[in-house]
């Protein structure tokens, strides 16, 4: 399964994306916001996006880890 490396949400307010300025610039949609609350993985476009603004790799961002079934 992919999941992040860490809070994606955390991360944008601590280089001052606030979930507000996020809406309010259009940068993700709510959907896409509530997908990171949830651990969920976004498309491949808001991937690209959340690239460009933390301004890291998607390797940086996501990982791979085997599930149970996989073991």
């Amino acid at each position: 399964m992919l999941r992040y490396k860490f809070d994606i949400v955390e991360r944008l307010k601590s280089i001052g994306y606030t979930t507000y300025r996020i809406r309010k610039e259009n940068l993700f949609a709510q959907a896409t916001l509530t997908k990171f609350r949830k651990g969920q993985i976004i498309s491949a476009d808001n991937l690209e996006r959340l690239c460009s603004i933390l301004e890291m790799q998607p390797g940086d961002i996501i990982e791979y880890v085997p599930d149970d079934k996989e073991k």
